[in-house]
């Protein structure tokens, strides 16, 4: 029916709601309390209803860290699949990681040294500065008398400590022993303090060949040395201390500095309101600092920016401590000065770290733009998580690739996989490429993991909810759907009719509020609501098949059969003869695209879904326009 006619009246503050009504009254009178009553809605009786789902057009969660892995759920089979089956590889050397038993160690070390002397190492320092005399006073009063600083065995004496400012590498030497035959009991109870000692991780070193060899009972990177705690799921979350890159705190970006923002118009001076952040505060203090660099480094306030020194410019940004003399060659006398300057950057950023009130916050973040992370570069998680590998991608390689592309990844991984890894993931590979199917069945194939929930369309958004609730394989339940074909390419929309008939054929019923024809002509029953829209719609004015439907002679059924249509225009505007040039867009799947747009126009932008429609207005040329007219 029409806009405005009662459909949405009909299925979500009718059915939808009396449906949500009786599940809450099925909990206790104390669960009530905090969940508050819900109205009976206005209908004298509803027959027949079973549990509702209601799958509307809304929009998704603005939480940064919500992506379309962590709603679909997609994202913790994965995090399930590299904890159990993934191998790890150093990020110093890109070898393998190797992890032993003591038992392992033993026979290792038999086998690797036979006949020769060795000393036994636990590592307790690893390149940090300190001098280290309260360490080396608790080692003695462990029994330990010797240790191997960067290198060279030492006796631990009475006030040993080092140089404090230098990086140093300590080891305890846990026993010294001659490897043969009859040392097997001592090797093991020597190997079991290292390891103690250690946390995990020791070293075999011999003195004839000067060669030094890690062992670890965690996974260890067998030249460098590094070591890796076991894998759990957590460890590949961003959402998750475990996981978490420690820049970003797993956001995948963080917040610089924006110079042009500082200085919107380098024409102006300081005095005029060049330096954005103190226009419009009358602070003396700062101004006063201000005038003292412009002696320092002989400039004018009244200046133009772009004429200031880079090393003031560079002052006034990031601050300075420093005392300086002026000659003045008139009254006879030198004038001491002193810069004790933060920088307005470093205020800026202190701001939008560390402030408590949310409007210093807002105007610290109005003089920054988003980056991706420096350390983790947009990947989210620690660099230890991100060297765990199948096939030689890691998770968040996994996390950036289509949809489509994971699907087709997931399909060929069994042949590559060994006994071990094959056996583990089975079931969850499985699970993965049904649950992928499904997105791939309501037409999401260009979106993929790492997408941020809050950049998705409504329509998208209703799609993903869709494809959750059919990998839930739930029966017995009435969905209801708000326009799910909406922002949908008709490439796509046979993909979508088809999910909805899957969700019915495991034995749900599905009443969709919509408008598009095909899904009409699709459905097995339609109800035709109007006969106007307001106070003239709100009656059913016809139902049944959508053969039986076409014969009555309403609004809807007049378009269906053809009778009336959208007459194409014939002539058409010619617009005010002027362009909006846009070139070398470049954002998501752009392919650094050239824009002309003809003004006083209706211009239609089209193309299937996911071509980069909204990415080349919405997230391109918007924000161009909207910083351009109000500096924003």
């Amino acid at each position: 029916g029409l806009s405005g006619s009662g459909k949405s009246s009909l299925a979500f503050d009718t059915i939808y709601a009396e449906g949500q009504r009786r599940y809450i009254e099925t909990f206790s009178a104390y669960a009530r309390q905090f969940l508050g009553g819900l109205e009976r809605p206005d209908v004298d009786k509803i027959d027949g209803l079973s549990p509702v789902i209601s799958i509307e057009q809304k929009t998704t969660n603005k939480n940064p860290r919500s992506t379309v892995g962590t709603i679909t759920e997609i994202y913790d089979f994965l995090r399930l699949l590299y904890a159990r089956v993934s191998y790890a590889h150093s990020y110093e050397t890109g070898e393998k990681m190797v992890s032993y038993t003591i038992e392992q160690i033993k026979d290792l070390i038999i086998k690797s040294y036979p006949n020769q002397k060795i000393l036994l190492l636990a590592p307790v320092v690893k390149a940090r500065k300190g001098h280290y005399r309260e360490l080396f006073e608790q080692i003695l009063k462990q029994g330990f008398i010797k240790v191997r600083i960067d290198g060279e065995i030492q006796n631990i004496m009475p006030g040993l400590k080092l140089d404090r400012y230098k990086n140093h590498d300590i080891e305890i030497v846990i026993d010294r022993l001659q490897i043969n035959g009859d040392v097997e009991k001592r090797l093991k109870e020597s190997l079991d303090v290292a390891l103690k000692f250690g946390k995990g991780i020791m070293q075999v070193y011999a003195p004839e060949s000067d060669r030094l060899r890690f062992f670890s009972k965690h996974l260890m990177c067998p030249t460098s040395g590094i070591a890796y705690d076991d894998p759990e799921p957590n460890s590949f979350s961003f959402n998750s201390p475990k996981g978490a890159c420690k820049t970003c705190n797993g956001l995948g970006v963080e917040m610089k500095i924006d110079e042009n923002k500082i200085f919107p118009d380098r024409n102006l001076s300081i005095d005029k309101g060049g330096l954005a952040p103190i226009a419009d505060r009358k602070s003396p203090w700062i101004k006063k600092q201000l005038a003292i660099i412009a002696k320092r480094y002989k400039f004018d306030l009244k200046d133009p920016i772009h004429t200031i020194p880079k090393k003031a410019i560079d002052v006034i940004l990031n601050g300075s401590e420093e005392s300086f003399k002026i000659s003045n060659k008139t009254l006879g006398i030198t004038q001491d000065y002193r810069i004790n300057f933060e920088g307005i950057s470093n205020f800026i950023s202190y701001q939008f770290h560390h402030s408590d009130s949310a409007g210093l916050k807002r105007w610290a973040k109005t003089y920054m733009f988003e980056k991706d992370c420096s350390k983790c570069n947009g990947n989210r998680l620690k660099k230890e998580s991100l060297h765990f590998k199948i096939d030689g991608y890691n998770i968040s390689d996994l996390a950036h690739l289509d949809i489509s592309e994971l699907h087709n990844f997931f399909n060929h991984l069994g042949n590559k996989l060994d006994d071990r890894q094959k056996t583990i993931g089975v079931e969850i590979i499985k699970e993965l490429k049904t649950r992928l199917r499904f997105l791939l069945d309501v037409g999401l194939d260009y979106l993929n993991l790492n997408r941020s929930s809050k950049s998705l369309s409504g329509g998208e958004a209703q799609r993903i909810r869709l494809a959750t609730q059919i990998g839930s394989q739930l029966v017995g339940v009435l969905y209801i759907l708000d326009e799910p074909s909406i922002g949908l390419h008709q490439r796509d929309n046979t993909r979508l009719i088809k999910s909805l008939e899957n969700l019915r054929d495991i034995g749900n019923s599905v009443l969709v509020v919509e408008h598009d024809k095909e899904m009409i002509e699709s459905a097995d029953y339609v109800l035709d609501i109007g006969p106007g829209a307001g106070r003239h719609g709100g009656e059913i004015v016809c139902k049944g098949t959508p053969k039986q439907i076409i014969k009555n002679h309403t609004l809807t059924t007049q378009y269906l059969n053809g009778e009336k249509e959208i007459s194409i225009p014939t002539i058409r505007r010619e617009g005010n003869g002027k362009h909006l040039h846009l070139y070398g867009a470049t954002g998501n799947n752009l392919k650094d695209v050239d824009l002309i747009l003809p003004l006083g126009k209706l211009v239609c932008v089209t193309g299937v879904s996911g071509s980069g429609k909204s990415t080349l207005i919405n997230e391109t040329l918007y924000p161009i326009l909207y910083t351009h007219f109000f500096r924003a």
